[in-house]
């Protein structure tokens, strides 16, 4: 009896002690359960969110996105740095390092700021601000967007705790939400995410990116986080406005299409030839002699300029665009000259001084092998210029390499805005020093005319083609890596044909480039040849008359055939 009571109690014991155990687990597995699914209410730090470390650092939000960089907060001045300014909000301010002046340009006038003064001169005009329009710190460039507010429709508004600064610089469509109820904003998507802010029920926000469950929303005060979509309702397409009237810039436009022959001028006495060029290049309507060129690094230029070619040209009812270029003199610092405000305003002087000399119709400026801040000054030479031109009637056209990633500084959509022709030169896609192939093949034509309308009106637009084509050499060299060196020379349409001829070289149609290609040996070398004559410039022809550009261009008078033109009129007309 009493053995049996013994066990009875030990049995007892075990089951109480599973129950505990049970008891236990179950409580585990609810707190488990409740702390996975218990959203969070711990707050992030913002300053840390926004990466403020200092007193006066301010995060940038532009157009609904935080910037890596962040801004000063002075006295209640919101200032950028000038790169951000230029890439993300807007890209018309031009910061002259050397001389130490911000500059923005309008259709008649050119805006100067210097560093660290309150004030800033519009023509011959001294405005008076209450801050200071430009500021350098640690070697830093900032610009107060109070005064960038002036020129450009870009709006701000800044905030505290922390400090940030909510700027729209795109006026776009956008996609906004409302709260159905009081809901956090979360660093991440998840409700173990840490809270940024709290909306109120029926707060708006814009939609920045949505997802399967969560959603990135701004608020309208600048803070960025992740909402759940089962707490947004009434989603709507907003376009944002802004009552700023945007500047207009005119352009000086010929009611006809322009039909534009390059001629090669290398001296005085070369200016001679023009009726003869004349004569035998029946339908142009414009012609650009290369007259002018940088001469020194304080913006002066070379001239072989002759008023009775201007003259002659006139009385056949001939325009002349007179071609400036920084490539003749390589001796140049061209950078300097381009990036320093009184030698770029220097060289502007002197080829409006040249135009209204020579009585020029217009300025067709060609500026190659530029680094990419040359080719920010070469923009805002642009700009400056085209203010002078405007003002006497003389059309500005600028040549451009066909757009690649290389020449993106070049920026023709901005050129586009102030010049009056963007002028393409398709051709050079094979060059002396580069691999043997076609000067200017079709689907080089077409691509560089696709890629130029995504920046630059149609009828802003010149065509350059080729009237030469390369005769490309291959001299056997066992130490080469080819097994060969290579070189080649220019040659016109007539003498390509004289070429083949003397060598018994017989020419192929390849369907792919739409041109005549030919290749022969003599004298133990190798010569190849992409032919460019009527039927290959006809195919580039089409693509202008396609895309209803504004004209066409041709370098260089001398390398045609006089029976060519008969082929352009159809087209350029």
């Amino acid at each position: 009896m009493g053995r049996r009571k013994k066990a009875q109690r030990a049995r007892k014991k075990k089951l109480l002690i599973a129950l505990v155990i049970v008891v236990i687990v179950v409580i585990a597995a609810l707190a488990f359960l409740v702390k996975k699914y218990t959203p969070t209410s711990e707050t992030v730090d913002l300053n840390t969110y926004y990466n403020i470390e200092e007193e006066q650092d301010i995060a940038l939000i532009i157009d609904r996105e935080k910037n890596e960089t962040l801004g000063k907060y002075i006295n209640g001045e919101v200032y950028v740095p000038y790169d951000i300014l230029q890439e993300s909000i807007n890209e018309r301010f031009y910061w002259d390092s050397n001389e130490k002046i911000l500059l923005y340009t309008t259709a008649n006038e050119v805006i100067k700021a210097n560093a660290n003064e309150a004030a800033y001169t519009a023509g011959k005009e001294v405005i008076q601000t209450s801050y200071q329009v430009v500021m350098i710190e640690e070697d830093e460039t900032y610009v107060a967007l109070d005064f960038v507010e002036i020129y450009a429709n870009v709006t701000h508004q800044a905030y505290e705790s922390p400090n940030r600064a909510v700027i729209t610089s795109k006026w776009e469509t956008i996609t906004q939400a409302t709260a159905k109820k009081e809901t956090p904003i979360r660093v991440k998507g998840g409700i173990k995410s840490k809270i940024v802010d709290t909306l109120e029920k029926d707060e708006v926000v814009t939609i920045i990116e949505g997802g399967e469950n969560w959603t990135k929303v701004m608020t309208e005060d600048g803070m960025i986080g992740y909402m759940k979509n089962s707490l947004m309702s009434d989603t709507k397409e907003v376009t944002l406005a802004n009552d700023f009237q945007e500047e207009e810039i005119s352009h000086n436009l010929k009611d006809e299409k322009v039909n534009l022959l390059w001629h090669q001028v290398t001296n005085q006495s070369a200016n001679n030839s023009i009726s003869t060029v004349l004569a035998r290049s029946s339908g142009i309507n414009v012609i650009s002699p290369t007259w002018f060129y940088m001469n020194d690094e304080n913006g002066g230029i070379a001239s072989i300029a002759s008023l009775d070619y201007v003259q002659t040209c006139h009385e056949n009812d001939v325009e002349v665009w007179a071609l400036v270029s920084n490539l003749e003199n390589t001796d140049i610092d061209c950078e300097k000259v381009l990036t320093t405000t009184s030698l770029r305003t220097n060289l502007v002087n002197s080829i409006m001084a040249a135009a209204i000399q020579y009585g020029l119709d217009g300025i067709n400026l060609d500026f190659e092998s530029l680094s990419t801040q040359g080719a920010l000054g070469f923009v805002q030479l642009i700009r400056e210029l085209s203010i002078k031109c405007r003002a006497n009637d003389v059309i500005l056209s600028v040549d451009n390499y066909v757009p690649s990633g290389y020449t993106t500084a070049y920026n023709r959509s901005e050129q586009a805005a102030f010049a009056d022709y963007v002028v393409i030169m398709a051709y050079d896609e094979h060059y002396a020093g580069s691999d043997e192939g076609s000067v200017s093949s079709i689907n080089y034509v077409t691509e560089s005319v696709t890629n130029t309308l995504k920046e630059v009106p149609a009828e802003q637009i010149i065509l350059g083609l080729p009237f030469y084509a390369r005769l490309w050499e291959e001299t056997p060299d066992e130490d080469a890596e080819n097994g060969y060196t290579l070189s080649s020379t220019a040659v016109g349409m007539d003498e390509a044909d004289t070429i083949l001829e003397e060598n018994d070289a017989n020419k192929t149609w390849n369907e792919e480039l739409q041109q005549y290609y030919a290749e022969y040996e003599a004298d133990g070398k190798t010569y190849k040849i992409w032919m460019e004559e009527e039927t290959s410039l006809e195919a580039k022809l089409k693509i202008y008359q396609e895309n209803n550009l504004a004209g066409a261009a041709f370098w260089k008078s001398g390398f045609e055939r006089s029976t060519i033109w008969d082929l352009v009129n159809k087209y350029v007309q």
